[in-house]
């Protein structure tokens, strides 16, 4: 990581820590930058806690799509790692967890999950753009407070990837799926997007 972690972190958030070597075996190493500022920690900790809770009205799996997708557009190590992980211990089809790189040329993705991912690009990816027809599209499965925590989980899980990427944090081995695509799939992806963004934004909405 560019910026090594402490010797010693505040009282404040050893117990999360703590949590962490139990739960995964390891701190997390983006608790270690965060931990440099336990107001921003308990702040970022507490803002995914709430967006993942069981209650939310987006479905887990569903949580766990955006987050690796935001987590592939941005190239992030650590979250395809993390979040990959989480997706496979919700999603039973491992053929849809290996083409969420691809999902516009695979059959696993019901249109529901279409119409996020759809969303999820044009929201993550510079260059393209929101349009009021993919959320007629997205109003098929979700009302307007849904879409509003649906939008704040993928503005959230871009704000951390971004971080993570910045800071160069590594990933720890926590999926063993090959879901980061690589560069040149990643540009090719990209293009596609871009391109399909473009006719979209000139379609009316319904």
């Amino acid at each position: 990581m560019r910026i090594p972690a402490k010797k010693r972190y505040s009282v404040l958030i050893r117990p999360l820590l703590w949590l962490q070597q139990r739960h995964f075996g390891k701190v997390l190493n983006p608790a270690l930058l965060w931990g440099r500022r336990p107001p921003l920690f308990w702040l970022v900790a507490g803002f995914f806690g709430y967006l993942d809770r069981r209650s939310s009205p987006l479905s887990p799996v569903i949580r766990s799509l955006v987050c690796v997708r935001v987590s592939q557009l941005n190239d992030c190590a650590f979250c395809v790692d993390a979040n990959g992980m989480r997706l496979a211990e919700r999603c039973q089809s491992v053929e849809k967890i290996k083409a969420l790189a691809h999902w516009q040329q695979s059959e696993h993705f019901d249109e529901c999950e279409r119409a996020v991912l759809t969303y999820v690009e044009a929201v993550t990816v510079t260059g393209q753009r929101v349009t009021d027809s993919m959320l007629v599209s997205l109003k098929q499965w979700f009302d307007e407070d849904a879409l509003v925590e649906l939008t704040a989980l993928i503005a959230f899980q871009n704000l951390s990837a971004k971080f993570n990427t910045a800071l160069d944090v590594p990933e720890q081995g926590f999926c063993s799926l090959p879901i980061q695509p690589s560069a040149s799939e990643s540009d090719t992806t990209q293009t596609t997007n871009t391109v399909q963004a473009d006719k979209d934004a000139n379609r009316k909405p319904l």
